[in-house]
C-alpha cells in the first residue's frame, strides 16, 4: 500500500482541485437557494470567478489542467465513451477524450448559467454588476418579455426570455453533473481506480 502510494504522480495541481469542489458546491448551494436571494447571488458569484479563473488556467496552468492537453474532439469522446461501457476504454493519467468533453460542456454551461443569472438579477432587482447597462438599454441581448400568468416575478408581472433560459439552463447543468458523476464512477471501476480521491490528493498512478 505505502509502495503503491509512494510511486503515483501528481497529476491535479491545487487550484483544479479546490477549484473543482469549490464549484460543485458553490453551484448546488445556488440551485437549491432560489429563495434565499442573497445566498444564490454570492453563490453564483463564486462559481462565475472560479469559471472564469479555471478558464484562464486552461491556457497557462500545469500540463494536465491546459486545454491542449485532454480537448481531442466529438469523435474520440464518443470511441472512448463506447469503450467505456465494454470495460475496454484506454486510461489516461490526465483527462480521458469523454472527460475533457465535459470540462468544456460543463464549463460552456456554468458560465451560461452564470450571465444568464447576472442579467436576470438586474432586470428583476435592479443590482449586480449588468445593472447599470439593464437600466441604460432596457434590454440586454434583445431580452423578451414572456407571457406566464402563473409566475408572476415583482412588478414586471412576467419573466424575460434570459430569465427562462436562466432556468433551463440550470438545469441542463444539473444533468450534466449527474452524468459526469456516473462516468467518473463507471471509469473508477473500468480503470481500478478512485478517480474521486485523485480529485481530493491531485495524484494517480502513472500507467
Amino acid at each position: 500500500m505505502h509502495a503503491r502510494a509512494s510511486s503515483d504522480v501528481q497529476v491535479w495541481d491545487p487550484f483544479v482541485r479546490i477549484a473543482h469542489w469549490t464549484v460543485a458546491v458553490g453551484f448546488f448551494v445556488a440551485y437549491l437557494t432560489e429563495d434565499a436571494k442573497i445566498v444564490h447571488v454570492w453563490a453564483g458569484y463564486i462559481v462565475g470567478a472560479l469559471v472564469f479563473a479555471r478558464i484562464v488556467w486552461g491556457f497557462v496552468g500545469p500540463r494536465h489542467a491546459r486545454f491542449s492537453d485532454f480537448i481531442t474532439g466529438p469523435v474520440a469522446a464518443t470511441h472512448y465513451l463506447w469503450d467505456l461501457v465494454r470495460a475496454r476504454a484506454k486510461r489516461y493519467v490526465g483527462h480521458s477524450p469523454a472527460g475533457g468533453a465535459m470540462v468544456i460542456a460543463l464549463l460552456a454551461f456554468l458560465a451560461a448559467t452564470v450571465v444568464t443569472g447576472l442579467v436576470r438579477y438586474a432586470e428583476e432587482d435592479a443590482a449586480g454588476p449588468l445593472a447599470p447597462l439593464y437600466a441604460q438599454t432596457s434590454s440586454i441581448g434583445g431580452a423578451q418579455t414572456v407571457e406566464d400568468d402563473e409566475n408572476q416575478v415583482g412588478e414586471r408581472g412576467g419573466r424575460s426570455a434570459f430569465s427562462e433560459s436562466h432556468e433551463v439552463i440550470a438545469s441542463i447543468t444539473l444533468g450534466l453533473i449527474v452524468f459526469h458523476v456516473l462516468g467518473v464512477i463507471l471509469a473508477s471501476f473500468v480503470h481500478h481506480e478512485n478517480l474521486a480521491r485523485a480529485m481530493v490528493t491531485g495524484r494517480k498512478r502513472p500507467d
